[in-house]
């Protein structure tokens, strides 16, 4: 008999701790090799663990919601010895530096449609130091009926640790249309007060996060009174507080201004060869490849080619030390539904073409549709692009996901009159154009060379051959 150690494991080499949202086993179960122990949630996206042994659960070291740095012993597996690995498995590297995780700008890409993965939302009661945990689907169950924050809290639930279930909203609010039961019925005083973000989410800056930073809070909604920097709330007003995610793209966010001090350069592009090109082949593409073509795969396969002779650009800073990356993993800044961001990585982008570019960004797309994205899908991105022209944006001006060095925007494409140069004179025609615009950091990109990228990315959008046989680069 002995004693397996099961560690958190290395998640990304940006992600430093990770939140336990729900524990698979009990101590004193039983559990095989692979099986799903636990799930966890980082600041990318939520994930399954599985055990590294077969045997029977002796220790649980952490209860649900408690946040957890990455290598740290989380639970310990009593095993017979003959399938499972030694028990002084070897704890990963320990981390000597924190590095930001790179969260991008606010934008969609269109292809990648994303939807969170599942996990718990907590909400806070008022006044009361006990929180409720409500799933995302008790929370649009009770969106779609009309049940509000308060009068949900109110609700008595059967699921574990008193959690309300997609049975219990359900019951309820057949008992409430049926009149036999009255609505909880909450307001917002008007003159309630609301602490202002900089003491509200102190608690989502600092570099672990308490159980009360994850989900809808209205326990600060009545306020210190005293205190001369609370807003106000007057007439008719709703206050949410931020979700875990929206908490920690904030930090991010903040983190990556404080950390790099950004420059943003701007360019022109023609890409009617690219729209005319598209419209030509997009329907035997999709019929012979069986995937969809669209214009992001289009312009990952020219912006590739350029980092290739960019490697500043494709690198990140740690401390004194410049790191060139040689991959080149393009991150697509994608919004999701609920309106929060997630950024999934296309991986050796320079090594696929328009075929493999374009399944990669679907299969991205499918995996999150059915709430399989993997952690590895979302790390060891080296560049990022975001497409500020899904909502008709001509140009932006994006916050450099850390630690990378550089963000591309791209803009809307519109239709323009232009002055063109032909071997008879100059002409003006109507071409599809659009604006490049490119945050970077000025510790390591100089102007010279920001500028210079971009414009070397818009000539090869502009040389796109409009006669291309796609299916001689498969």
């Amino acid at each position: 008999m002995s004693v397996v150690d099961l560690i958190l494991p290395k998640l990304g080499e940006s992600i430093m701790e990770a939140t336990i949202l729900k524990w698979h086993k009990a101590v004193g179960d039983t559990i095989q090799l692979d099986e799903t122990l636990l799930d966890i949630a980082t600041d990318k996206v939520d994930s399954e663990i599985p055990s590294i042994a077969a045997g029977t659960i002796t220790e649980i070291l952490f209860e649900v919601n408690s946040v957890v740095p990455i290598g740290t012993v989380i639970a310990r597996i009593q095993t017979s010895g003959s399938n499972s690995p030694a028990t002084n498995t070897p704890a990963p590297e320990p981390i000597q530096q924190k590095i930001i995780e790179p969260v991008a700008s606010p934008s969609i890409i269109e292809e990648v449609p994303f939807i969170p993965a599942t996990s718990n939302i907590e909400i806070q009661q008022e006044n009361s130091n006990e929180a409720r945990f409500f799933s995302p689907l008790v929370l649009n169950i009770a969106q779609n009926e009309g049940v509000g924050l308060n009068e949900l809290q109110q609700i008595p639930g059967t699921g574990s640790q008193g959690r309300v279930s997609k049975k219990d909203i359900l019951n309820y609010v057949a008992q409430k249309k049926a009149g036999l039961i009255q609505p909880i019925i909450a307001s917002t005083p008007a003159n309630a007060f609301v602490s202002t973000p900089s003491q509200s989410s102190n608690a989502a800056i600092s570099n672990t996060f308490p159980p009360t930073d994850y989900g809808f809070s209205t326990s600060n909604v009545a306020g210190k009174l005293a205190n001369p920097d609370e807003v106000i709330v007057t007439g008719n007003t709703e206050i949410i507080e931020m979700d875990r995610m929206r908490k920690l793209i904030a930090k991010h966010m903040v983190e990556s201004v404080q950390t790099s001090p950004h420059v943003t350069s701007f360019v022109e592009a023609d890409v009617t060869n690219m729209v005319v090109w598209r419209e030509k082949v997009k329907q035997l593409f999709e019929k012979r490849e069986g995937t969809k073509l669209t214009f992001t795969p289009i312009f990952m396969e020219c912006i590739a080619k350029v980092l290739e002779q960019f490697p500043y650009i494709n690198c990140s800073l740690q401390g004194d030390n410049i790191i060139l990356k040689k991959d080149i993993n393009i991150g697509m800044a994608t919004a999701l539904p609920s309106g929060n961001l997630i950024v999934p990585v296309i991986k050796g982008a320079n090594q696929l073409s328009i075929v493999g570019l374009s399944k990669a960004v679907n299969n991205l797309a499918n995996a999150a549709r059915n709430n399989q994205l993997k952690p590895q899908d979302t790390q060891g991105g080296t560049f990022t692009v975001t497409n500020v022209g899904t909502f008709g944006s001509i140009m932006g001006t994006p916050i450099i996901p850390q630690p990378q060095v550089a963000i591309l925007a791209l803009g809307a494409i519109k239709k323009r009159p232009v002055v063109i140069e032909t071997p008879s004179g100059d002409a003006i025609l109507v071409r599809h154009m659009m604006y490049l615009s490119m945050s970077y950091d000025h510790r390591i990109v100089d102007g010279a060379m920001g500028s210079s990228f971009l414009s070397a990315v818009a000539k090869e959008f502009e040389k796109w051959d409009p006669n291309r046989q796609w299916f001689q680069y498969v």
